[in-house]
C-alpha cells in the first residue's frame, strides 16, 4: 500500500508539472507568436482596444497580365451608380490541331460550307442578368502587335482588326446556361453553358482554300504559317447592356471555331466539320473602367481619411491604410490584432455583388514594393507562386458581414521589436506579385479567378458610425 501511495504521489507531481509546463507553453505561444490563444477580456490582465485607421481611396495601376488559361470578361456595364462603367473585350488566336493534314482533303471535293460557328465556353456572369448583350466578332489584323509570346495587361490598348464584322450575337445573360439541342444530320447533342456565335460562311470558304504546301498559302503545314494567314479573333462587346459574362478560350472542349461543310465522297454528299482551337499562347482581355458615382467623387477629393472605401476587382481600385496609433502603442503581449472592415449598403448592391475575396499587403516607404505578412498568412513558397491560409489570415466575408484580417504577429513585432509600421494596401486582385521577407523572394499569389468581378463599399476610417469604421482591434496584456 505504501508503494502504491508513493506511485500515486509521483504521478500527481508529474501531472502537475506537465500542466504547468503546458500553461507556460501556451503563454509563450501567445507571446512569441502573437495570436492563436485569446484569454477572456477582464480589463485587469487582458484588455481590448481599437485603433483608428486612416483610409484613402486610390486608382489601382494594375500590372496584371492575362495568362493562357485565364477566364476572360466580356460585356458592358453602363449604369453602375456607385462605380461608373466597364467595357471588356476578348482576343485570342486559334490553331489547327493536326498540321500536315488538310481537313478539307481536296478543296474541289467540298460541295458547300454549311455554317461557321464560334463557340465560347461560358463560365458565369457579373451584373444584371436581365440585360441584353450584343457581341461582335472580327479578325485581328496582322499589324496589330498581337502575338503568341507576349502576355498583355488588362489595360492594354485595343488591338487593330481587319475587314468587316465576321458575325454577331445578341443574348439575354440569364438564358446562357439553358440547354439547347444541337442537331446535325445524324447527330443530336445537348449543349449547355456555351455562347454560340454564327459567323459568315466566307470565312469557311477562305479556310477551305488553304493547303499543306510550304508556301504562303500553306496554313495547314505549320502553326507559324497559319498565324501569318489568320492572326486571331477579336470578340468585342457593344456599349449596351449592364453585365459581364465570362468565357475561357482555352477550354478546347467548348471553345472553338467550327466549320460545318458538305463534301462529295464516292458520289455521295456527306456532312462533316473541322474545329480550330486556342491551343497556344496569344490571348488578351482588354478591360476599361470609367470611374463614376461615389467612387469618382472620392478619387477626386483631396482628403486622406475618407469615410467610405470603394473597392472593385482589377483593373479597379484600392485603399491605402495607415495606423498611426501603432507607433506609440506600449510594449504588450498581443493576443489578437485584426483589421475589421464592414460593408455598407450601396446602390444596386443586389445586382453588383461583392468580390470573391479581398486582399491585404503592406507598402514600403518608396511605394514601389509590396510585402506579405509571412507569419500571419502561414505563407508557403511553391516556386511558381506563393500560397496562404485565407481562412486564418482573412479576406472572405464572414457570417457577421465583416471582413477581418489577422495581423497579430505583425503588430506584435511592431510593439516589441519596433519594426516599421508600414502603410497597408486593401484591394481585390486576380493575382498579385508580392515580396516575402521570409523567403527573400518575389512571387505571385492567386486571390480570385475572374477579372472585373465584384465591388463593395466599406465604412472608412472616418465613417459617421464608429462601430462600423474600418479599424484595428487589439486584444492584449500589459508587460
Amino acid at each position: 500500500m505504501k508503494n502504491n501511495k508513493n506511485v500515486l504521489i509521483g504521478i500527481a507531481i508529474v501531472s502537475t508539472v506537465a500542466i504547468l509546463f503546458s500553461a507556460c507553453r501556451k503563454i509563450n505561444e501567445a507571446t512569441d507568436l502573437g495570436g492563436g490563444l485569446i484569454p477572456p477580456i477582464d480589463n485587469i490582465k487582458t484588455f481590448e482596444t481599437f485603433l483608428e485607421i486612416e483610409t484613402d481611396n486610390k486608382l489601382f495601376n494594375d500590372s496584371n497580365k492575362v495568362y493562357y488559361s485565364d477566364a476572360q470578361a466580356l460585356g458592358y456595364i453602363g449604369s453602375d451608380p456607385e462605380f461608373g462603367s466597364t467595357h471588356a473585350d476578348g482576343y485570342f488566336n486559334i490553331s489547327y490541331p493536326n498540321y500536315m493534314i488538310n481537313p478539307f482533303v481536296k478543296s474541289d471535293s467540298v460541295v458547300a460550307i454549311d455554317s461557321v460557328i464560334l463557340s465560347l465556353s461560358y463560365g458565369g456572369y457579373y451584373g444584371d442578368t436581365n440585360s441584353l448583350q450584343t457581341v461582335r466578332v472580327y479578325e485581328i489584323a496582322q499589324n496589330a502587335g498581337f502575338d503568341d509570346t507576349t502576355l498583355f495587361k488588362y489595360g492594354h490598348a485595343d488591338f487593330l482588326t481587319t475587314g468587316g464584322e465576321l458575325g454577331s450575337k445578341t443574348f439575354q445573360v440569364k438564358n446562357i446556361d439553358d440547354s439547347i439541342l444541337h442537331i446535325r444530320k445524324r447527330d443530336t447533342t445537348k449543349l449547355a453553358n456555351i455562347i454560340r456565335i454564327p459567323l459568315t460562311n466566307l470565312l469557311g470558304d477562305r479556310f477551305k482554300n488553304y493547303d499543306t504546301t510550304n508556301t504562303a498559302n500553306g496554313a495547314y503545314r505549320s502553326d507559324s504559317i497559319f498565324k501569318t494567314l489568320f492572326r486571331g479573333l477579336a470578340v468585342k462587346a457593344d456599349q449596351s447592356g449592364n453585365a459581364l459574362v465570362y468565357f475561357n478560350p482555352s477550354d478546347n472542349a467548348k471553345s472553338k471555331l467550327t466549320i460545318y461543310y458538305q463534301v462529295k465522297r464516292n458520289g455521295l454528299i456527306d456532312t462533316t466539320s473541322v474545329d480550330f482551337v486556342h491551343a497556344t499562347g496569344g490571348q488578351a482581355n482588354i478591360i476599361n473602367r470609367t470611374p463614376g458615382g461615389g467612387w469618382n467623387t472620392y478619387l477626386a477629393n483631396a482628403g486622406s481619411n475618407d469615410d467610405q472605401v470603394y473597392l472593385q476587382s482589377v483593373p479597379g481600385s484600392y485603399a491605402l491604410l495607415k495606423i498611426p496609433g501603432l507607433d506609440t502603442f506600449g510594449n504588450s503581449v498581443i493576443h489578437r490584432a485584426e483589421i475589421i472592415a464592414t460593408p455598407i449598403r450601396s446602390s444596386q448592391d443586389d445586382i453588383f455583388k461583392q468580390p470573391q475575396a479581398i486582399f491585404l499587403d503592406r507598402v514600403n516607404a518608396a511605394g514601389d514594393t509590396v510585402s506579405t505578412f509571412d507569419s500571419d498568412m502561414n505563407l508557403s513558397n511553391n516556386y511558381t507562386n506563393f500560397t496562404y491560409d485565407i481562412t486564418s489570415f482573412g479576406g472572405l466575408l464572414k457570417t457577421d458581414s465583416t471582413y477581418r484580417f489577422n495581423i497579430s504577429r505583425y503588430v506584435q513585432h511592431i510593439v516589441t521589436r519596433k519594426n516599421t509600421n508600414y502603410p497597408l494596401r486593401l484591394y481585390t486582385p486576380v493575382r498579385t506579385f508580392v515580396y516575402s521577407p521570409a523567403y527573400n523572394a518575389i512571387n505571385q499569389m492567386y486571390i480570385t479567378d475572374q477579372p472585373a468581378y465584384g465591388r463593395v463599399v466599406l465604412a472608412g476610417g472616418s465613417y459617421l458610425n464608429p462601430a462600423k469604421r474600418l479599424r484595428l482591434r487589439i486584444v492584449y496584456s500589459k508587460l
